[in-house]
Parts: structure tokens; C-alpha cells; sequence
């Protein structure tokens, strides 16, 4: 069957499908699992027969809003917190997952820039870091204590004043995505270009390991959670420039929406690392290296499976909801 016959075959019921998910008319959980059933049918067809269509993007993410729906109805004992964090977030994020990609290889591409750019210009490190912070962090060098500047202050003190600075970050971020995306593309600049000069200026010194044990104990979930932050943002900013069937207005509330969710799904994180620079980081040069690596490597685990691969793991099991429907 060609496409255009396929397509044409199916639109009224796919189009009945939508009304039964978004309408205000809400069907029984029995009822939607049945039409969802035709509906994962038509998608396996689809990516067998067109697999480059676009009708296969429609149909899953028809497929992901569905599956959202029948867990809701079907298990209301479900908590609404714990749907939030376990279904609904990580399907966004499948959903948007291009825009996560985009979000690493922006941000990876200004970390290198900010790099390059201290290695062939040694005025660099001083125009992105300030005259002050190099020169204190020349005096912690000299003086065998390289992440010394996290030691300042009360424990408490530094954690809520982290972590109000780091949520200001990624909130700035994403609203900054109204813009086009454009504004969240230049608060991931400014945050890659500091840290690719802030390392190289580590390893200059000699002391790169030093900075990486003690960094990066709250280094991996915040800056990590500051690249989901800035998808978040591309995310908005494309609602506004690439509105595809839907009015620009219907596609920038979805975007708004979606956008939000996938925001403060990283605030416990950010949240977790201002914890971790306030109260653990300070102490990294007295603990041992297994120790700070091993905090380096859970945290960083624990965020990459939530953003990486559980959405991944969701997914497949979306496309064999019918069996999951029966359980």
C-alpha cells in the first residue's frame, strides 16, 4: 500500500484517537487501551513500510501522549509525583531527545572553544575568569590546595547560595529560549567557554587531577542538568520557529509546557549538587582518590541513566503497552 493510501485510510481514526486522548471527553481506561492497540499496529506497520516517513514521528508521539493517558486512568492508585518523575518526564525527554543531542554537542563544541582558545591565547583565562579568581586560584596552587576556593564560607552558607545561583542558571536558560533559542545558545556559550578555559587553565598548572577530583564531585550533575536545561530551552525556542501542523500559539504552549516539566525535573539534581559542593567538594583534597571518583561516577551515572537511557527503556516498553496493559 502506498503511503499516501495508508495515510488516508487511517486519518479519521487517528484523528478520533487524538480526540480521545486531548478531548475534554474522557473514555474508560478498557477503551483507550483497545484503540491504543490499533494505533501501535499502524505505527509498526508504518516503520516497516515508510521508515522515513514522518508519519512514523506522528504516531509516537501520538503513542507517548497515549501511554501517559491509559497509565493515569488505569492506575489511579499511581502517585501523581512519583507518574510525574517516572513516566511522564522521561517520555518528554524521549520525545525531545534530538533536542537533548543538539543541547550536548552546543555545549560540548563551546567547552572545546573555550579550551582552544586559553591554549593560544594566555590573556584568555584572565578575560573569562577575572584577574581576582586566577590570581587566587595561582595563591591556592602555591600553596597545594587547588579547590580551595570551595573551603570559603559556612557549609550551610555555600549550599543555599549555590544552589539558588545554579537554579537562577537553568531557569534563565530556558526562558531565554523564547528568543528563538537563541538566548538559551548564549547562556550555554558563556557556561561552556568558562569551564573549557577554567580546566585548561588547571592543566596549564599542572594541577588538572586535583581540579577534576574536587570539581567534579558536584561538577557532573550541575553542569550536566545545565545541558538538559539548555534543551529545554532549544525546545521552546523550536515551538516558536518551527510550528509544523499545530498554530504557532497551540505549538509554543506545548513547548512552554513540556519545556517547564523537563526544567524542574532537573532541580533535584542542581539541588543535590549544591549539596554536594557545599558540604562534600571542600573535602576533597583530605579524602582518597577511589572515594572522590567513586562520588564522581555515581552522580554522574545516576543523572545520564535518567536523561540518557531510562527514556530508552520507557519507550520499548511503550510499544508493547498491550501486554503491560494486561498486567
Amino acid at each position: 500500500m502506498r503511503e499516501v493510501a495508508f495515510i488516508k485510510q487511517n486519518k479519521e481514526k487517528w484523528l478520533n484517537f487524538e480526540e480521545a486522548i486531548f478531548g475534554k471527553t474522557l473514555k474508560n481506561p478498557d477503551e483507550l487501551a483497545s484503540l491504543y492497540i490499533q494505533l501501535v499496529n499502524d505505527l509498526s506497520y508504518a516503520q516497516t513500510y515508510y521508515p522515513k516517513s514522518k508519519t512514523i514521528l506522528y504516531l509516537n508521539n501520538l503513542a507517548a501522549k497515549a501511554f501517559q493517558k491509559i497509565y493515569k486512568t488505569k492506575r489511579e492508585d499511581t502517585n501523581r509525583f512519583v507518574h510525574f518523575w517516572k513516566i511522564e518526564v522521561p517520555l518528554i525527554v524521549y520525545e525531545y531527545r534530538r533536542y537533548v543531542l543538539y543541547a550536548f554537542v552546543i555545549f560540548l563544541s563551546f567547552v572545546g572553544i573555550g579550551a582552544l582558545s586559553a591554549a593560544h591565547d594566555d590573556s584568555f583565562v584572565r578575560l573569562i575568569l577575572g584577574d581576582e579568581y586566577v590570581n587566587m586560584s595561582l595563591e591556592n596552587i602555591e600553596a597545594g590546595d587547588p579547590v580551595a576556593v570551595y573551603k570559603s564560607g559556612s557549609n550551610w552558607g555555600s549550599f543555599i547560595g549555590i544552589t539558588l545561583n545554579n537554579l537562577y542558571v537553568g531557569i534563565k536558560s530556558f526562558i531565554y529560549g523564547i528568543f528563538g533559542g537563541l538566548g538559551t545558545g548564549l547562556v550555554m556559550l558563556y557556561n561552556g567557554i568558562m569551564i573549557g578555559a577554567f580546566q585548561y587553565f588547571f592543566y596549564q598548572e599542572g594541577v588538572l587531577w586535583e581540579s577534576v577530583r574536587g570539581i567534579w564531585i558536584h561538577g557532573s550533575m550541575e553542569i550536566f542538568a545545565i545541558v538538559i536545561e539548555g534543551a529545554a530551552g532549544l525546545i521552546l525556542g523550536a515551538s516558536i520557529l518551527f510550528p509544523k501542523t499545530y498554530s504557532r500559539m497551540t505549538s509554543f504552549k506545548m513547548g512552554m509546557k513540556n519545556g517547564v516539566k523537563i526544567l524542574i525535573s532537573t532541580f533535584p539534581f542542581t539541588i543535590a549538587a549544591g549539596f554536594l559542593e557545599g558540604y562534600v567538594t571542600r573535602y576533597s583534597n583530605t579524602m582518597p582518590n577511589w572515594l572522590s571518583v567513586g562520588i564522581i561516577l555515581i552522580t554522574l551515572s545516576l543523572i545520564s541513566y535518567y536523561y540518557l537511557i531510562y527514556p530508552f527503556i520507557l519507550n520499548k516498553k511503550l510499544k508493547n503497552l498491550h501486554a503491560v496493559i494486561q498486567i
